[in-house]
């Protein structure tokens, strides 16, 4: 049993995990506590279900931190990729897929791996013995969750992450809806309508905040606080802080000509994506919500296109929580105080599937190199895991840490490289950050593992 490894929560980081350590060797348990505990967020009892967006954002490798870091996944043999990849559906240059057959695939593959397998119950307590890894994301049970906050010596950090609603597509009106991506972006066509349009005029928007406002929200319960995350706002949060800020963030009409009235300038657009091969099912891009059930129906069917809108899912709000890792978690991802245990996943401070899933990834490689007997360090920084787990273990100013994408602000500057500061210059920075980040990455892989 010394030589087993035990992970707790079989979301992305998990799963990734699970697969990085069972390949290297290393006989791996599971604890899962779905279906036998649920989880308003999950549907399935499926290792790797989706539960917000089915997005895994932009996959240019070259230009953007997350591309870099779907390319250092899938030169790490990644599961999560792997499912990806095989179950991808047309998003305009960005990496979504279909939710189901996604995490089908993934916990068909890995129950079927000879040295895994999976305790479905809920771990209350923290393991005195043993090699663990916490996996358990942003909803750690609150047993669990308080059996850390009792270890660490203080109050879990929360904030609140909102999930956007499902619409099917039989129910949009395709009269005054379109298909187009954005600044027509993608190689083949289907990339290029690979978002549905709903426009608005100036007063349709107008009405449309109003209403917003005045909707009736989710309630938090008493002691509990709402430090969102920046990158998953809900709409209503972000129009409070200003009328025209959806204008600017998920309904801006940029790059958009409408099929039907191309001569009209839209004054907002809303985008809806793909969320299903079939093409059945789309879900409202960046429309996070805390309205209340009844609430939603009525001011998102007031989106020219979707007045008779019928919902696969509506959306919701849920507390997420995470840990200082700065000060908890050392630079193999261990606690301090029990380093038999290590964390991985958002509950580390890495917001977004990619990042939870390559926090997974370097957890099971680290821990199965220690139960091995083998030492080895972590991603090299210049790399976007490395960047992403320095920042997390020491990167980051403690007192104000919170959930972060991977993104190049995290990686070192480059030197004597002669490329111009500022904007002008970051096509050619950026290239260069993604070149140097791909070969200290091949190198790791080739040295230490």
């Amino acid at each position: 049993m010394e030589n087993t490894l035990h992970i707790i929560g079989g979301g992305m980081a998990g799963s990734e995990a699970a697969w990085q350590a069972a390949q290297a060797g290393v006989k791996v348990v599971i604890h899962e506590m779905r279906p036998k505990v649920e989880t308003f967020a999950h549907q399935t009892g499926n290792l790797a279900e989706m539960v917000c967006s089915n997005s895994f954002r932009s996959d240019d490798s070259e230009q953007n931190a997350v591309g870099l870091l779907h390319w250092e996944m899938r030169a790490a043999n990644g599961i999560i990729m792997q499912s990806a990849d095989k179950h991808r559906l047309p998003a305009g240059g960005a990496l979504a897929v279909d939710r189901e057959p996604f995490a089908q695939w993934v916990n068909d593959t890995l129950l079927a791996h000879p040295n895994i397998s999976v305790d479905y119950g809920e771990i209350t307590e923290l393991p005195e013995n043993g090699h663990w890894i916490i996996a358990t994301g942003p909803l750690t049970s609150s047993a669990l969750g308080a059996a850390i906050a009792k270890e660490t010596g203080a109050e879990s950090l929360a904030f609140f992450d909102a999930i956007a609603p499902i619409v099917y597509a039989e129910s949009i009106d395709m009269d005054v809806a379109w298909m187009q991506s954005r600044y027509d972006k993608g190689e083949t066509e289907e990339e290029q309508k690979a978002y549905l349009n709903c426009p608005m005029t100036k007063e349709q928007y107008e009405g449309f905040i109003d209403a917003l406002m005045s909707a009736d929200k989710t309630e938090f319960h008493e002691g509990e606080t709402a430090g969102y995350f920046d990158g998953c706002l809900p709409i209503e949060v972000m129009a409070e802080r200003g009328r025209e800020t959806l204008r600017f963030g998920p309904m801006k009409p940029v790059g958009l000509t409408n099929a039907h009235k191309p001569d009209e300038k839209a004054y907002a657009v809303v985008q809806l994506r793909r969320d299903n091969a079939l093409g059945t099912l789309y879900n409202i891009v960046g429309f996070q919500t805390k309205m209340k059930y009844g609430a939603q129906t009525e001011v998102l069917r007031m989106i020219p296109g979707l007045e008779e809108a019928r919902f696969a899912r509506l959306g919701g709000i849920h507390r997420n929580t995470f840990l200082n890792s700065p000060t908890l978690l050392d630079n193999q991802m261990r606690l301090k105080s029990r380093p038999n245990i290590r964390f991985a996943g958002q509950i580390t401070g890495v917001e977004g599937y990619v990042e939870s899933a390559a926090m997974g990834l370097l957890a099971g490689r680290l821990a199965a190199a220690e139960i091995q007997g083998r030492s080895i360090e972590t991603a090299p920084q210049n790399t976007a895991m490395g960047a992403l787990i320095h920042h997390i273990t020491g990167g980051a100013e403690a007192k104000t840490f919170q959930p972060m994408n991977v993104n190049f602000g995290l990686f070192a500057p480059l030197e004597d490289s002669g490329i111009k500061g500022g904007r002008r210059g970051r096509k050619d920075r950026y290239k260069a950050y993604t070149d140097r980040a791909k070969d200290e990455f091949n190198q790791w892989l080739e040295e230490r593992i």
